[in-house]
């Protein structure tokens, strides 16, 4: 996932849990236990702000205790880099009204008669930190949401982002809102979350001053996740875009995208973590003219878990003290290892080897009206009997097998051409013909010429396969000493021609 993603995440799994504090018990023994459970939250909170200048705490701020219903206020803290030069420090209140069980009656009113522990109402309290935001939602709570909490301590419930209309003399907001329901069982080990945003349209001014404007429309997002034993989640995510339209530069070029798509999944097995994330876009279009489509998966397998944490974590520890430098404008401190730093990654690094990871790039793939370009990249790694080998033979040992494959569509290289030219202005269709030929013969005789690549009918196509030290390039079979000789030759020809 990425970083908003699993900070949204997190936060969510400290609502649901926060909120099921709040049915437990009632009375005196209310107020313990929500402490427990703001030390749970901050827990999830703590793991989906790890490698970045950052933290969030959450705390009980009050707890104002009834016969059938109860007020909390909670507050959220955030220190660091992370959230900015504006405001370091932000804060977000929110009050909690608590409505105990079997039977709250917000629940009754609206014919809901299954028993819960207690129905939560939560809101986002406005603060200097929100007041904008307040401003922006015509001064009521941006942000609200309903937890049910039942026996067993599942949580299921909404979470509301209301419509928001900003704007400035340098940028601009209007944001349609966002509802997204989540289910959640006991301390967040399996969690749900569907939602849906109709549209946000941002106008604003980039670092050089320029302007620039994003327009996105029918949002929807799900996710299926279970907490692993290493305690971070794996599943399924779906992230799906309707249209999306960005307007940039001096020029005020136009960019469209029309059904994005975005799959990731993942699992663990034997402490071996499997995963796989797919993209494609439907339609690409510039200044108004179609492009083609878009399509990407990328994937891994047996990456050992316990030795990738080890690995993760030392590389966060390492590169907070840059960020934080960098956030500071000031000199960024050399990365470097001790000792026994050096010695844990080592131990680690053979320990990620030793399983035999893969990582693969299963398809990466533009098609336009005439062609289609592809290409696929498969490595398999091992442990090298040393790290000490001489560069050659430690390459030798630890790729077992690389599988490479590259088609280059000479219609579509020819399509893209053609854009080019109308969008630089050329208007004689005979010209922009002749160009766009000129621009796929080109590319195709300088691999070919090259014997980098070779021509198959309307293709230029390269292949290269490595295992057991063979090389198998284009179908010719060498060594792996040969291949880089054959290479470096061939690439040195072309930088002496140019």
């Amino acid at each position: 996932m990425n970083k908003p993603a699993v900070v949204l995440l997190g936060f969510v799994v400290a609502v649901g849990v926060v909120s099921a504090g709040g049915a437990w018990y009632t009375g005196k023994q209310l107020e313990p236990v929500l402490q427990t459970a703001v030390q749970d939250a901050n827990q999830e909170l703590k793991r989906s702000m790890a490698g970045v200048d950052g933290t969030l705490a959450l705390e009980l701020v009050s707890l104002d205790r009834g016969l059938f219903s109860s007020t909390a206020h909670y507050r959220l803290k955030g220190q660091g880099s992370f959230f900015g030069e504006e405001n370091p420090n932000p804060e977000l209140l929110f009050v909690d009204h608590i409505e105990h069980g079997p039977l709250p009656f917000s629940r009754l009113v609206s014919l809901k008669w299954l028993p819960v522990m207690a129905t939560s109402h939560y809101e986002l309290e406005k603060n200097p930190t929100t007041e904008k935001w307040f401003a922006a939602a015509k001064d009521v709570s941006p942000l609200k949401g309903v937890a049910n909490i039942g026996y067993s301590r599942s949580v299921s419930g909404n979470l509301e982002l209301l419509p928001l209309e900003f704007k400035d003399d340098k940028s601009s907001v209007s944001f349609s809102g966002a509802n997204m329901d989540f289910d959640s069982t006991a301390e967040g080990k399996k969690v749900k979350v569907d939602g849906f945003m109709n549209s946000l349209k941002v106008a604003a001014v980039d670092g050089n001053g320029a302007p620039f404007d994003i327009d996105l429309a029918g949002l929807t997002v799900a996710s299926n996740l279970e907490k692993s034993t290493f305690g971070f989640y794996t599943g399924q995510n779906t992230v799906e875009l309707t249209d999306s339209k960005v307007t940039f530069g001096p020029q005020k070029a136009v960019l469209t995208l029309k059904g994005f798509e975005q799959k990731d999944s993942s699992d663990i097995k034997d402490n071996n973590l499997a995963g796989r994330v797919d993209y494609k876009i439907d339609e690409i279009g510039y200044q108004g003219k179609p492009v083609g489509s878009a399509a990407m998966g990328l994937s891994v397998k047996n990456i050992d878990v316990p030795s990738g944490l080890v690995l993760t974590k030392l590389y966060q520890d390492k590169m907070q003290p840059v960020q934080a430098a960098a956030a500071a404008g000031q000199p960024v401190p050399e990365l470097q290892l001790t000792e026994a730093e050096q010695a844990v990654a080592e131990t680690n690094v053979n320990q990620l080897l030793a399983a035999k990871p893969q990582v693969a790039l299963e398809n990466l793939s533009l098609k336009t009206t005439h062609g289609e370009s592809k290409m696929s990249l498969i490595v398999d790694l091992a442990k090298p009997s040393s790290m000490e080998l001489p560069p050659v033979e430690l390459g030798k040992q630890m790729i077992a097998l690389l599988d490479a494959n590259v088609t280059l569509s000479k219609p579509m290289i020819a399509d893209v051409s053609a854009l080019q030219a109308q969008i630089g202005g050329l208007t004689d269709p005979k010209a922009i013909e002749q160009q766009s030929q000129m621009a796929a013969e080109m590319v195709s005789g300088l691999a070919v010429g090259t014997q980098l690549a070779t021509l198959v009918g309307t293709d230029v196509v390269s292949k290269l396969h490595y295992a057991n030290n063979e090389v198998t390039f284009n179908g010719q079979k060498m060594t792996v000493e040969q291949f880089i000789g054959f290479v470096m030759a061939k690439v040195g020809s072309v930088s002496r021609a140019q």
